[in-house]
């Protein structure tokens, strides 16, 4: 759909943070004589208001009717159009489009690399960006990582390096325009609350490949879900197997071919130098020298919240992993520090995820001690008790993120060890998003929390 299209017909903004107002700048830039309705909080609408457009009108009830009078609803990617008011609205006829695929309808020439996937798609997406531009190309990085796509309505770039959520990945489908390189990761249960179950979430995620049928598909043969696709109508490519780029122990091969030893990157945990295979792999679809430019992946600034080693403070070293929402982030997490003493803090919004892996991982490899927190830590608190009685680590429960933390350092003594906030799941009630969250743990260490929050390489450059 294009914002033309949207010029004499009654038109709904679904939600006011940073996509909520990228999609109004956008279409007022394009339309600015069309009404708009603002369905948001009222704190939002007072926000809006201040804007001074007489043409934006804030609904800060919302509601199956009221949303049924528009015939199209630019959505934010946070609300699910899986609820009973846009559901019901949907059926009287009210039209349901994301910003992200209003821009893949304006932009249908942008040479486009988009990466999903359950885990590791934000530093996967950052470092694809950050070798494309050591090989000269000029690269915007955007989306679920930080920069709306319609913020860059008009932005000029030779490539589109673009994270995209399972909240987005279905827009791209429903754009009519063909990524050119769509890279997954991998596929597990998570956001089931806003998809409304596993198989939902499977089938969005996927429809990044499934629908809206990238020329060219990279991805990851480890995954069984992936791996059993059928892709008839692109060009797959797979990474994590020996017939292209995958790891070796701790170097990057493609093939038989030795390319990096990646102990010294700057990439911490496994994951995420099995993702850089997929980065590489994606630089070869797009026509380059993947090998040449894999060197470069030693100047990589990493991603904030994401295993981000804070620092030492009294013989603990602090580490924020803030953007874990799954259990078995919370896993890969534990593996990076599997040699030393470690108390990982887990817990938050409760999504249904099934805690019974991370239960049997921590029995076969205790950590120091794990404290539950947030509104699932009694679940959790509940599925571990059995692996902690076998296995001996301390398993306590706190209300919040204060009490944890004090909780996991009695746990770690004097002796000290990694203090290990990896919730394995959302930051829902207490706080905004992850962001908040890592930037709440990092002042308990005594960190300046605005020094560890930017994400570096944001925009066109």
């Amino acid at each position: 759909m294009r914002i033309s299209t949207l010029d004499g017909r009654r038109v709904g903004l679904w939600g006011w943070g940073r996509e909520g107002r990228a999609a109004w700048r956008a279409i007022r830039n394009r339309l600015p004589e069309l009404p708009l309705t603002l369905f948001c909080t009222p704190h939002e609408a007072a926000d809006a208001a201040s804007l001074g457009d007489p043409l934006l009108s804030p609904c800060t009830q919302v509601s199956a009717q009221a949303l049924a009078a528009c015939e199209v609803v630019v959505k934010s990617p946070g609300i699910s159009p899986y609820g009973a008011e846009a559901t019901a609205a949907h059926e009287q006829g009210t039209q349901f489009v994301g910003g992200t695929a209003l821009w893949f309808a304006e932009r249908p020439d942008a040479r486009t690399l988009c990466v999903t996937g359950t885990k590791g798609k934000s530093t996967t997406t950052a470092l694809l960006a950050h070798l494309l531009r050591a090989a000269g190309v000029r690269t915007a990085l955007a989306g679920n990582i930080g920069v709306p796509l319609l913020e860059l309505l008009d932005a000029q770039a030779d490539a589109w390096a673009i994270e995209l959520s399972s909240y987005q990945t279905r827009d791209v489908a429903t754009s009519g325009v063909r990524p050119g390189i769509a890279v997954v990761t991998n596929v597990y249960p998570e956001h089931l609350d806003w998809h409304g179950g596993e198989a939902r979430y499977v089938a969005d995620k996927l429809a990044l490949l499934t629908e809206a049928r990238p020329r060219i598909a990279v991805l990851n043969a480890a995954d069984a879900r992936l791996a059993a696709l059928a892709l008839p109508d692109s060009d797959v490519r797979w990474f994590g197997r020996e017939d292209g780029w995958h790891l070796r122990g701790d170097t990057v091969h493609r093939g038989d071919l030795a390319v990096l030893d990646t102990r010294d990157l700057p990439l911490p945990g496994h994951h995420n130098r099995g993702n850089l295979c997929a980065v590489l792999a994606a630089l070869e679809a797009y026509g380059l020298d993947a090998a040449a430019l894999a060197t470069n992946a030693r100047s990589f600034q990493p991603l904030p919240h994401r295993l981000q080693a804070l620092g030492t403070r009294d013989g603990l070293t602090w580490v924020n992993d803030s953007i874990s929402t799954t259990p078995h982030a919370s896993i890969a997490a534990l593996e990076l520090y599997r040699e030393v003493p470690v108390a990982i803090l887990v817990g938050g919004h409760d999504r249904g995820l099934d805690w019974a892996a991370f239960a049997a991982h921590v029995g076969a490899r205790p950590p120091q001690a794990v404290v539950t927190m947030g509104q699932n830590g009694p679940r959790i608190h509940a599925v571990l008790r059995a692996s902690a009685d076998v296995a001996g680590f301390y398993l306590r429960q706190a209300g919040d993120l204060d009490t944890a933390v004090a909780q996991a350092r009695a746990a770690l003594g004097p002796k000290g060890g990694v203090l290990l906030l990896s919730p394995g799941a959302p930051s829902f009630g207490p706080y905004r998003d992850y962001a908040e969250r890592g930037r709440h743990f990092a002042r308990l260490g005594g960190f300046d929390p605005d020094a560890i929050a930017a994400i570096p390489g944001l925009g066109v450059g």
